[in-house]
Parts: C-alpha cells; structure tokens; sequence
C-alpha cells in the first residue's frame, strides 16, 4: 500500500477558503501517511492525532508535528540521506504562527514517499 501525491498549493488554497476546516482533514491525512511511510502501524492513528489536536486545543498538534519530523529524519537516515533536524523546525514555524508552513514543508517530504 502507497500514499498518493498531495497538491501542496490545493492543500493550502482549500485550506485558507474553508477557514481551516481543510486543514484538520490534511492533518489526519498526512498522520496516516506518515505512518504507512515509517512503517510504524503503532502510531497514533490520523483520528486520533485530530481528535487529540481538537480537544489540547492545539497543543497536541505541535508536540504531533515534532514526533513527525523526528520520524521523517529517522526514515531519511535508515535510507542513506542526511537528517535534517525536521522536528525543531516543524515546531518552530508553529510556535512563530506558521503551522500552514510546517504542514506544507511535512507535505513535501511524504510527497518524495509517494508512488509515482
């Protein structure tokens, strides 16, 4: 099973025009993505990470979006590539008001994942 290819640009259109309802389907999404990608059926589930992100009124999110950068970085060196430190910046842009950003940035790395 393979994740499919997200549009970055649709993903961050359809978000800003439904007032970021889009974006909590986009962040189940890529939870399962991310876990499909890593191999790792023990993570949390996309519901979960949503409904978890819903109810800590965010802050389940960011501590999500830095256990996903992690995750990626572990995938990128158990491949050969260099890590990248993805889980301070995922965190950092979302402090600083960006989640949009982080959300497009960990897109893109599944994107690389994706079939073609």
């Amino acid at each position: 099973m393979s994740i499919q290819r997200k549009s970055i640009g649709l993903c961050i259109v359809l978000s800003i025009v439904t007032c970021g309802i889009y974006s909590l389907y986009w962040l189940y999404s890529m939870a399962e993505d991310l876990n499909m990608v890593t191999a790792r059926p023990d993570g949390p589930s996309g519901g979960l990470v949503l409904l978890l992100t819903i109810v800590t009124c965010g802050i389940y999110g960011l501590y999500w979006l830095y256990r996903a950068g992690d995750e990626l970085d572990r995938q990128r060196a158990e491949q050969g590539q260099l890590p990248g430190h993805l889980g301070i910046l995922y965190l950092l842009l979302s402090l600083f008001g960006f989640t949009i950003v982080s959300y497009a940035l960990l897109q893109s790395e599944l994107n690389g994942y994706a079939a073609e």
